[in-house]
């Protein structure tokens, strides 16, 4: 099967997807908070980024190798946490770090994953980061952090956008519990994807299973406030302080939307300002990242990563031109990996990577840094 004649974007992937799952599962992975009208001005803003074409540079050549924070990668690229990932598709946490491994970005890894971390560091090859959603006892919160340097796990990701769950109506509406208890309804949608259901009765039904370590086998709580919120809590910056000196690797904050706390956080010592609205999934009152992203980038020389909106090559050319060095994309891997299983992301990767190299050439420049001087 020619995949590029009939998945050539994301588009095409995430339809595919959308027939693929149970509807309980897609309204988890597709839904935002509130009326998601963030969600969709994530989009618009990134529409409303215009750069202009330049003539008459010969053959262009593209490099899309970009450095971040010392190490380089083939992408300018990363595969963004995302909690409960093996709901989403059998064993995807293990998928997606060996797709990512493979094309030389980084995979990042949720608290709340339905995999250890010392079950995904073997498919990383040094390319793992883990997403910290903070706990609130000490002692968990040190064991996790020897547990996931000792894994190999380079990068600590905080996660500071969710100080409560959020409501997320569409997902509650789905009947969706965590883990997932299998009522009548939800298993005539099961019964519909046959594929996904006999790829979840092989693996088992979905569980955090670092959470379930230091929370037990808790069951039945909303999917907005599962078993994760029993042990975390809402961070302060003394919170990012005993982290940056109990972790010896990189920090990156993850959730900013301030210039003025990017600011701080750089006197905090932290090493990368990770921008985010969670897609919408928080706040549906945000501002776009993209909006964000000039303010946090005129008021910080930190690395800035971006996320939330990012759909296609061209978007992360407009990223960079506003003043991203990486940006890093969760649910269209996994859009990927719903429809066309493992080949999914390497497809996906493809896909973005001829996008980023075509759109280079029509600007006339061969290095991503470039970019700027097209920004109208």
């Amino acid at each position: 099967m020619d995949l590029h004649a009939r998945y050539p974007a994301l588009s095409d992937l995430k339809k595919r997807a959308k027939q693929r799952l149970p509807k309980f599962v897609w309204e988890y992975l597709d839904s935002a908070t509130g009326e998601e009208r963030t969600k969709h001005r994530n989009r618009a803003q990134f529409d409303a980024v215009q750069l202009m074409p330049s003539i008459l540079h010969g053959e262009i050549a593209p490099s899309l190798e970009t450095t971040l924070m010392g190490q380089t990668y083939a992408l300018p690229l990363g595969v963004a946490p995302v909690g409960m990932s093996g709901l989403m598709w059998p064993d995807a946490e293990r998928l997606l770090a060996q797709a990512a491994t493979k094309a030389q970005i980084p995979y990042c890894l949720s608290t709340v994953a339905t995999q250890t971390p010392e079950e995904v560091a073997p498919h990383l090859n040094g390319n793992g980061w883990f997403q910290l959603y903070p706990p609130r006892d000490e002692e968990i919160r040190k064991d996790m952090l020897k547990r996931v340097g000792g894994a190999g796990y380079t990068t600590l990701v905080l996660t500071v956008d969710v100080p409560v769950a959020s409501r997320r109506e569409r997902q509650v509406r789905s009947g969706l519990t965590t883990p997932p208890r299998l009522t009548p309804r939800l298993l005539a949608q099961v019964a519909m994807r046959p594929t996904w259901a006999l790829g979840m009765a092989q693996r088992g039904m979905p569980r955090m299973r670092l959470i379930d370590e230091y929370a037990g086998n808790v069951t039945g709580l909303s999917s907005t406030a599962h078993a994760g919120y029993l042990l975390r809590t809402s961070p302060d910056w003394d919170y990012v302080h005993w982290l940056r000196e109990h972790w010896p690797g990189k920090l990156v904050v993850k959730g900013v939307m301030r210039a003025e706390d990017a600011t701080r956080l750089k006197e905090a010592g932290v090493d990368a300002i990770w921008i985010s609205n969670h897609a919408g999934r928080q706040f549906d009152a945000a501002p776009a990242t993209i909006e964000a992203l000039p303010h946090i980038r005129a008021a910080c020389d930190l690395p800035i990563i971006l996320d939330s909106g990012v759909e296609t090559g061209l978007d992360i050319l407009r990223a960079f031109a506003l003043g991203a060095d990486f940006v890093f994309m969760g649910s269209g891997f996994h859009h990927a990996l719903a429809a066309l299983g493992r080949q999914g992301p390497a497809h996906l990767l493809e896909v973005l990577s001829k996008d980023l190299e075509a759109n280079l050439g029509q600007l006339g420049i061969s290095d991503l840094r470039d970019v700027t001087k097209n920004l109208l």
